[in-house]
């Protein structure tokens, strides 16, 4: 059975399909077989992201290691059981069609609650949550009092979270490795990262997942996407010699990858 990584959260502008781009083909690029969906039926980040790569190694005659994308199937909702939801059909079927030909399957869910979300959440073995450092986007995991110190209870998000375990927990299945990802972590504000600190630290241990470091806030993101490029392809493409930034942010990557701890993936890059 495939391992099922999802990269998800309720909170656009987190850094999610920029997480799973790199995720996804890394693993293409240690030799494992990666297939994706994208459940972000309007934007389409992820699945814009690998077409855009497969026209650039066409175009360019490049054979850069690149996951494998699939769009959810249609469906005959004549044919669906009495109270059986599409959206679950779908992704059940998409699923089931990718289990027995790749080693992973990676989810980008969208930054909102919707059904299909819901149920990645319920299947996933691996839940990767980019949360940008700040006590803004905090109140994704949990309430807290005005100070930031004092926490009240977990968000929807979070309960959500618990739901998905409850539900693998009665089906027999392993529990959800849930990574909180801090992202954009910034050189300054050394007060402020460290209250994240010890409030992600408190909640960890409250509601159960790991944090690890995530990426900080660089511009080569944003000029590879268009190319469909990752910082592991930069010397394919002809960068004979990368900057202090690029070394930084493959160092970032493969830091997240090894806190990740998949199962069979060894990283070497």
């Amino acid at each position: 059975m495939a391992h099922i990584i999802v990269v998800g959260n309720e909170k656009g502008g987190a850094g999610k399909s920029t997480v799973s781009m790199h995720v996804a083909t890394a693993l293409a690029r240690l030799g494992h077989r990666v297939g994706c969906l994208d459940l972000d039926l309007r934007q389409q980040s992820l699945g814009a992201y690998l077409q855009k790569r497969a026209r650039y190694c066409e175009a360019e005659n490049l054979p850069l290691p690149t996951p494998a994308f699939h769009q959810l199937p249609e469906i005959d909702e004549t044919t669906l059981a009495e109270g059986e939801n599409p959206f679950d059909k779908r992704l059940s079927l998409a699923v089931e069609g990718l289990h027995d030909t790749v080693d992973f399957i990676l989810i980008d869910c969208p930054g909102s609650h919707t059904r299909l979300s819901q149920m990645a959440h319920s299947i996933a073995d691996t839940l990767i949550s980019p949360l940008n450092d700040s006590f803004i986007d905090f109140d994704l995991l949990a309430k807290t009092d005005e100070g930031g110190d004092k926490i009240i209870g977990p968000s929807v998000y979070s309960e959500m979270v618990w739901q998905a375990r409850q539900l693998r927990a009665q089906s027999g299945m392993e529990p959800i490795d849930w990574i909180v990802l801090r992202n954009r972590l910034g050189v300054q504000n050394m007060v402020n990262k460290k209250k994240m600190s010890k409030a992600l630290a408190k909640l960890a241990k409250r509601i159960g997942f790991r944090v690890a470091p995530g990426f900080g806030e660089r511009v080569v993101f944003r000029e590879l996407f268009p190319k469909g490029l990752t910082l592991l392809d930069l010397r394919d493409v002809g960068v004979k010699q990368l900057s202090m930034s690029n070394i930084a942010a493959r160092q970032e990557l493969r830091d997240l990858m090894r806190s990740l701890d998949l199962p069979g993936v060894e990283v070497s890059f």
